[in-house]
């Protein structure tokens, strides 16, 4: 009950100081984590939770399907199409860059081998932008710069697993199971794909008719359906659900919009618990036993690695300098991370605490760093916050309760 009254608490914090966080560098996020610290062992102590209770990976798993699920709204075909050429560089230079970059500090200064190095790098390859709301979540950013960090992010935490898999079956001497994990990574995106179809054509018979007010929960459950089909299918969740959201989008826009406002605030929730719940797992004692090496490859993996990584994927693009560098910058660390860091942390390799301690320091230094730094950024090009949020002039509606008008606009 401590922890849900200082969510309750937290929360209630952080929707009254909304206002001044959209025009500040506070960050509900941090705010979040700061709390989770407070309550947690290093703090009052009015919360003790192990990286290993299954709560910590419910939370963090739920945060993120959901994240994926609705950022892929704003992900459908025709945006994926017509952004392929930058999101394509993210992925395919800038994410195997990344993980090799950290790979090499992870080993020389950190002292790991190398396949548990290169675990380390996996882990911490994939973005989050739910971090960097002020830039990804503004229509008036520029529309390839939103699409290039929102593809890229959604799509890189189901891709990272595989390679987290692989180097974690490496570290424990064991077979990496390759064609398996294709599989699963496979049945996943065909999952994302398939099941909104499905239930998108059922939709759009004369027999299956939708309530107005009950609109938002068809794509909620969609989510819920998925997501137990992955896990009990062993799919990638991850990318099931990016692919979902897009899927989604692509075939029933009607149905998207009626979710996003939903959405949006079921994200924030499941984010912010998680935020809450992880906060309370760093303790003066971990971060006093990771060495100065460690530290050293947190900030590299922020500082550096990422803003060179990106810059090199993104040379000779239509992306201005003002574009690129905040593409470079705004990286993130987030529930991707803390999934596979607790992966690792379940496995029981000789290194599995020690990495988890560098994957939560590194997460923890991102929080601060990005969701403190994003409305600047948004200022430096040329955005002001507006009075009234959320942002942007909404695109016309179209009544539910036009079943003509509808089936037109997913045709």
């Amino acid at each position: 009950m401590a922890l849900v009254l200082a969510f309750g608490v937290v929360l209630l914090v952080s929707v009254s100081l909304s206002g001044v966080a959209a025009r500040t560098v506070l960050s509900t996020a941090l705010l979040f984590l700061l709390a989770g610290a407070l309550i947690g062992d290093g703090g009052l102590g009015l919360v003790s939770i192990a990286p290993s209770d299954p709560l910590v990976v419910m939370l963090a798993d739920i945060a993120l399907f959901t994240v994926l699920f609705t950022d892929g709204q704003r992900a459908n075909v025709r945006a994926l199409r017509d952004g392929w050429q930058l999101s394509g560089r993210a992925l395919g230079i800038a994410m195997p860059i990344t993980m090799v970059l950290i790979a090499v500090p992870a080993h020389f200064l950190a002292g790991l081998d190398w396949p548990t190095a290169l675990l380390v790098g996996a882990i911490l390859s994939p973005t989050d932008p739910v971090f960097a709301a002020a830039i990804v979540g503004r229509s008036d950013i520029p529309l390839r710069l939103r699409r290039l960090l929102n593809v890229e992010s959604g799509l890189n935490d189901g891709l990272a697993l595989p390679f987290v898999l692989i180097f974690l079956a490496t570290a424990q001497h064991k077979d990496s199971g390759i064609g398996t994990i294709a599989w699963e990574l496979a049945l996943g995106l065909i999952l994302g794909i398939v099941v909104p179809a499905l239930v998108v054509l059922a939709w759009r018979t004369r027999i299956l008719t939708v309530e107005p007010r009950l609109q938002a929960l068809g794509p909620l459950a969609i989510a819920v359906s998925l997501y137990g089909a992955c896990h009990l299918t062993h799919a990638n969740p991850y990318l099931a659900a990016f692919a979902a959201g897009s899927t989604l989008a692509t075939l029933d826009k009607v149905a998207a919009e009626q979710y996003e406002p939903f959405g949006e605030l079921l994200s924030e929730i499941t984010k912010f618990a998680a935020l809450l719940v992880f906060g309370a797992l760093i303790t003066p004692e971990r971060l006093g036993e990771l060495g100065a090496g460690a530290w050293v490859v947190a900030l590299l993996a922020i500082l550096l690695v990422r803003p060179a990584a990106m810059m090199l994927s993104l040379m000779r693009t239509p992306l201005t300098t003002a574009e690129r560098a905040t593409a470079a910058w705004f990286g993130p660390k987030g529930f991707a991370s803390v999934v596979y860091g607790l992966l690792v942390l379940q496995s029981g390799i000789p290194e599995a605490d020690n990495i988890f301690d560098l994957v939560a320091v590194t997460i923890a230094l991102s929080i601060i760093l990005h969701s403190s730094t994003d409305v600047p950024v948004a200022k430096a090009l040329r955005v002001e916050p507006p009075d009234n949020l959320p942002t942007g002039a909404p695109e016309a509606k179209i009544s539910p309760a036009d079943p003509q008008t509808r089936q037109s606009a997913m045709d």
